[in-house]
């Protein structure tokens, strides 16, 4: 029952939009409900004008991206996992912040503060309107969003590798720049390759940033492509398709190739009793070194954090930062809800919350039939688990709008929130395959094993036993789904239904009729209040977790 209840989940969120984005990609005719004209349209499709234009800036995008996060997090990653680097808890803490920020709205906060007549030309004369939009901006912008993917991933396996294999090949004569370089890194590069290849899928994906700054810098790329197509009259749902198998390919390609450079060689660093390797001493380093996270910290946390608060209490934006132009009346439109902002904020909300416990208890039940039990069909719910995460959002949220906008079910599921929960829970859903996953794997067979002999069923193992051992993981990857999930854009643009606001279509569209304040008021609103949440459940769960 429990693999049969999985399967038909499975199938339903995850492998039913994918196949459907295959089909209409053959089958031009598939909307009509007709398999007419196989591959009639692909031919037209790849003659498009752009589609090498679009290819290639989502290849070169992903790839400058990852460049970047690279420079910027492999020395913030060496100072916090091999050195003394003073207050290194707190900095991880504020290079979590930015993944509180949603892309759409950092990518705003920057054309608030860099446009022409924009806060650093207020403030200090600067114009960054030329940089901001331009190939360049998108980079640097898309950069400081996720570069902490990479540094958390590389500063915990420089921790764990330590300095202890540098120090051996000192004393056989190596100095301490070749023996990190020939040492030290070479045992870190799985994390390193999978972190950068991770934000290679995430940059490919992104809708917000490229919509916002790409269009206006002249860049296009397959995702703003396939959201063209399904906007513009006539919808071309054969094009669509196609670039959405396109995108999914790319992803595809990024994710074997992550799991070749990790598979191809052990890496083992950890043989028996682990030991902490002693801290590189920084000594009159340390004071160049807190400047370089300060600086990192004022980019990626300071200014969008401080244009979104400032958006948010200027009346006009032609008074500028000025005393008088201060006030809250953006904040009171969210309130009183005239425009529909608290609406936004609490559809928002409990389909994170919806979305958060769907995903929990689907991860869950994938996690335990692929790592623990021996059913056949295993391997076809692992398989199934873990393909969104190779498939990008904008390729889902395609497959849903084919999948379920026919006539023939016998009940709706397109146009009502049941689709964009769906969306989110398909999108999300290997956070908790993999928290979870890694959690059984530390635990031993034998506790199943005593289960069964004392007359415990496999459901039963799983309840009173599995469930309290995996529930701090499982609480985690609930928590990163929810918080995701709240400002989540991609699926929210494509599939929310006519009337319905979410946080993010409603600031999106904001900024697109010129009230930036309003937006910036709303999203303050939902930082604060999802980050307050994220913080009373995460201190009740420990709470009765301890208890």
């Amino acid at each position: 029952m429990i693999l049969g209840l999985s399967v038909t989940a499975l199938g339903i969120i995850v492998a039913l939009p994918i196949l459907f984005v295959l089909l209409q990609s053959i089958f031009p005719h598939l909307a009509d409900g007709s398999l007419r004209g196989p591959f009639s349209t692909v031919v037209s499709a790849l003659s498009d004008a752009r589609l090498p234009e679009m290819l290639f800036g989502t290849i070169s995008l992903g790839i400058c991206v990852a460049l970047g996060c690279l420079v910027v997090a492999l020395p913030l990653a060496i100072l916090r996992g091999l050195t003394d680097l003073p207050a290194a808890t707190l900095w991880d803490v504020l290079f979590l912040i930015p993944f509180m920020i949603p892309p759409y709205v950092g990518a705003f906060a920057w054309v608030m503060a860099l446009q022409p007549g924009g806060f650093t030309t207020q403030l200090f004369g600067l114009n960054g309107g030329g940089f901001l939009f331009s190939f360049a901006g998108v980079v640097a912008v898309m950069v400081l969003h996720l570069f902490p993917v990479v540094y958390f991933a590389l500063s915990r396996t420089l921790a764990v590798v330590g300095s202890r294999f540098a120090d051996v090949g000192r004393v056989c004569g190596a100095s301490q720049l070749y023996a990190f370089g020939r040492i030290t890194l070479p045992l870190s590069v799985p994390a390193l390759a999978g972190s950068l290849l991770l934000v290679f899928a995430l940059t490919i994906e992104e809708y917000g940033t490229p919509a916002t700054l790409g269009r206006q810098s002249g860049l296009i790329v397959l995702v703003t492509g396939i959201e063209e197509r399904f906007a513009e009259w006539p919808i071309d749902l054969p094009g669509a398709a196609l670039m959405a198998v396109m995108l999914m390919a790319l992803a595809l390609a990024a994710f074997f190739l992550q799991r070749w450079l990790v598979e191809r060689r052990s890496t083992v660093v950890v043989a028996g009793k682990y030991g902490q390797s002693p801290l590189i001493l920084l000594g009159r380093w340390k004071i160049p070194a807190i400047l370089f996270f300060v600086s990192i910290a004022v980019l990626a946390i300071g200014g969008p954090i401080a244009s979104i608060v400032a958006t948010s209490v200027s009346r006009t934006l032609s008074g500028g930062l000025a005393w008088d132009n201060f006030g809250l009346q953006h904040f009171a439109t969210v309130l009183n809800n005239r425009t529909g902002a608290m609406d936004a904020l609490m559809n928002s909300l409990w389909l994170a919350a919806a979305a958060a416990l769907g995903a929990g208890l689907l991860g869950a039940l994938a996690s335990y039939i692929a790592v623990r039990s021996t059913l056949r069909g295993r391997s076809v719910v692992d398989a199934l688990s873990v393909l969104p995460n190779a498939v990008p959002g904008m390729v889902l949220a395609v497959g849903l709008i084919l999948a379920w906008n026919r006539s023939w079910w016998p009940f709706p599921v397109y146009n009502t929130p049941i689709v964009l929960l769906f969306a989110y829970i398909c999108i999300l859903l290997p956070y908790p395959v993999r928290y979870v996953g890694a959690a059984l794997r530390q635990i031993g067979p034998n506790l199943d094993a005593a289960a069964r002999v004392s007359g415990a069923g496999m459901g039963l193992t799983l309840w009173r036993i599995l469930l309290p051992l995996i529930a701090p993981n499982l609480l985690v990857a609930t928590l990163l789904v929810f918080a995701i999930a709240s400002r989540e854009l991609v699926a929210s643009v494509m599939l929310a239904p006519s009337g319905m606001k979410t946080v993010a279509t409603f600031v999106f569209n904001q900024f697109a009729q010129g009230s930036p304040g309003v937006g910036m008021a709303l999203s303050v609103l939902a930082i604060f209040s999802s980050t307050a949440i994220l913080v009373v459940l995460a201190r009740v769960s420990q709470t009765s977790l301890d208890g």
